[in-house]
Order: C-alpha cells, then structure tokens, then sequence
C-alpha cells in the first residue's frame, strides 16, 4: 500500500481546538412523567393503579402525570373495563394516542438520506430514501427540509410532526446540535440542529445513529437492553452505544463508540480504512468494503442492497462474504463484551438479521473469544429492527427526547397548565 497516496486524500486530523469542551454531561433521568409514559409504552392499555406498581409513584401522582399527558394529548383514555375475570372495581385503562401526532427522522447516512415518520409508540408509519446529490452540508439538510413536509402531506392522515430527529454515524455532539466529525462525508463542525431549525419547521434534536438505535431499543425493542447493553452498528460506518446503568454513554465530549479501528485483521486485499490502515474493523466489514470484495470475487454488484439480497436467495459468494463480515463483527464483539461486560450485545448488522447463518457464525467467534460471555445465544442479538434500521434510527432521536422531557416546550402541543 502507498502510504502518501492514501494520506493525500484524507482529512486533515482533528487539532485539539476541533474538540468540543468537556461538559457536565449529567446522565440522564427520567421524570416522574415521563417514567408514566413510558409504562403507558410499554404495557397499555393499562390502568393507572398499575401504572402505580410498575412506577414505584403514587397512585396520586400517576393520576396527576396522566392528567398532563392526556392534556397534551400524548395518552388517551380507553372504555372501561372489569377487572381479570370480571373480578374488580372497574377502571378506565390509558394507552399511548397514536391518532394525532408522529415524529419525523432523517438518517444521513454516507450514500443516502432515509426520511421516515413514526407514530408515538414506535411504528414506522413512511419511509424515503434519497441518493445524495453531493454531500455538502447545505445541500443535504436543504433536501431534508424539503422532504419533510412532502412525506408528512403524502403519510400523515392529518396528523402533526412534534419534531425531526437526525442521526448520523461517527463523532455527533447532540448538546450543540453538531456533527463534529463524519470523515466520509467529509463533515466537521456542522450546525445540523441550527441549520434545519431555521428551515424544516419544527424542533430538530440529533444524535448518533448508535445512541439512537440504543435508545430505540430501550423504549420499544429489546427488553434486555434498559439497564446493560452494547450496540454495535456496521453499515459505510462502524460505531458502537453503550448503556450503563440505565443511560446511554456519551462521554464528557460526546466522543463515545469510536470502534470502527479496533484491530481485528482481515482478508481483505489491502485496503484501508479512513484512518489510513488496514486490518482494522471498519476497512474488513464496511459496506464498500463488501461491494468491491464481491467484484474481487467475480460478483460484481450494483450496491451493498444487491448483495445482500444475491446472500438471501442463496448465491455461494454472496453468502459466504456475509458469513465472513459476520466472522469479522464477531472477533469486536468479543472484546467488546468482555471490555464492558453487559447484559447483552445487539448487533445492528443486516447480514446477521436476515441470514440465520450469519448470526451462527458470529456468535461461534464470540464464544471461541470472548472470556466472560458464557452463553451467546443470549448475550448476542440482532437488532429489532432489522429491515427499518435507519427509518428508526432518526426517528427515535425525536421519540426518546419526548420521553425525556414529555412536558417541555413541545410547540405542537397545548402548554402545561
């Protein structure tokens, strides 16, 4: 490999006035209305009285976070109802109203923009995806903007965007509302939340598109994932979220989940990452990656999509270069689990999600390297959206701010009284 040719065409490294200061970062905790809410998420239609045992609140306070949720119109009540088996006072149950607002997304991913719309409890109501037509800052939010309220007119059934939640891969600061690094798309610095402020309309929040899938996970997927998880996520970008506790990790400066350089060794012919080296994660298993491996192979494909679908309906290379990707994710996920030792692993991997001997594979490299998972068939998981990943991702940066903070200046919604 020409190590000159290959630094002539990166970026120039970050200097230190490109980092964001460390902030508190306080991690974050759920209000007493919004931990109502996401039981009402999670089990409704429900009556208030358990709404009180699943909180640990009182039953006065459930009542009184209910009665600001229904005036927001968040929650609505249901026909009353007896008890189980007729037995029982009876109650009128709440559940989440799906019938007046959604939440929008974009995921800006390196080929792509993926708009999509979902409702409050987590379904995709409508998805896009759009080619970029260049990858400037400018014209990509621009098309953002002007997609929106396309989607919105075109899958909306008269229903009202509450806010626009982008995700995006690498380093993201969601506190200043910045891309700070996307080397592929060769972003550094950008005010996304500023700039689509000004023109899409509604309030804009972002994320990275791990953080977002963790989080995304914690509200409506996978259960395990509340307290202890990792996500890793392998697409054009390599990049990881991490749970604790409860809360999805950023780092003093947002910085955290930068993965996509572990070194795990490939078989790859040469090629290198980004960071100007081969053999780490991202350069083995990256969709490009896969794309020129398989014309290496004498499968020539439009597009990672392509071969993907060639891997499902059984093509031998195809499927091999996927079983291989997951061989390679498995080696990360290995040290992965036994650096924070979580409850469970998801890997947001579409190979693994659609070819059961992927996730074979994967899982028979974590337990041949991995010391403390002792069981990878539960400890390692797909994502639970595969086929919506990136529809999700956006969008859940927008669904999990409204949990956070369900009764803050939400301009759709009728204020507080």
């Amino acid at each position: 490999m020409d190590r000159s040719k290959t630094s002539a065409n990166r970026l120039s490294p970050l200097r230190r006035s490109d980092i964001p200061p460390a902030g508190a970062n306080p991690l974050r905790r759920v209000s007493g209305t919004g931990a109502v809410l996401g039981a009402v998420l999670d089990h409704g239609p429900v009556a208030r009285s358990t709404v009180a045992r699943l909180t640990g609140l009182s039953p006065a306070a459930v009542s009184g976070h209910c009665a600001a949720l229904l005036d927001r119109g968040l929650v609505r009540e249901g026909p009353e109802t007896a008890g189980p088996r007729g037995l029982g006072r009876p109650f009128i149950p709440v559940e989440i109203d799906t019938s007046r607002f959604l939440v929008a997304g974009a995921h800006i991913a390196v080929p792509h923009t993926t708009l999509s719309l979902m409702d409050l409890t987590g379904r995709i109501v409508a998805e896009e995806r759009r080619p970029h037509e260049g990858t400037e800052p400018g014209r990509v939010l621009a098309r953002v903007a002007a997609g929106l309220p396309r989607l919105l007119a075109a899958h909306g059934s008269g229903r009202t965007a509450l806010a626009l939640g982008v995700a995006t891969g690498h380093w993201v600061d969601p506190e200043a509302g910045t891309v700070v690094h996307h080397p592929q798309l060769g972003w550094r610095g950008v005010p996304v939340r500023d700039e689509l402020a000004r023109t899409a309309g509604v309030p804009v929040h972002l994320d990275s598109h791990s953080r977002a899938l963790a989080r995304a996970e914690q509200l409506f997927g996978e259960a395990a994932t509340r307290r202890s998880a990792v996500v890793l996520f392998v697409g054009n970008v390599v990049d990881a979220a991490f749970v604790t506790a409860g809360a999805v990790h950023q780092g003093p400066r947002f910085g955290a989940g930068n993965v996509a350089h572990l070194p795990v060794g490939t078989a790859s012919s040469g090629a290198c990452c980004t960071c100007g080296t081969a053999g780490c994660l991202q350069s083995g298993v990256s969709e490009s990656a896969m794309v020129r491996r398989a014309a290496e192979r004498g499968l020539p494909v439009a597009g990672f999509a392509e071969l993907l679908d060639l891997a499902v309906a059984g093509d031998p290379v195809a499927a091999e270069l996927f079983r291989q990707r997951a061989r390679l994710t498995g080696r990360a996920a290995a040290v992965l689990l036994d650096m924070f030792d979580p409850e469970v692993l998801v890997v947001v991997e579409p190979g693994t999600g659609r070819l059961p001997a992927a996730m074979d594979e994967l899982r028979a490299e974590v337990e041949a390297r991995s010391v403390v998972c002792d069981d990878a068939a539960r400890s390692v998981v797909p994502s639970s959206f595969t086929g919506s990943v990136l529809a999700t991702a956006g969008a859940a940066v927008a669904l999990g701010a409204l949990h956070d903070d369900p009764l803050g200046p939400w301009p759709a919604l009728p204020a507080v009284s």
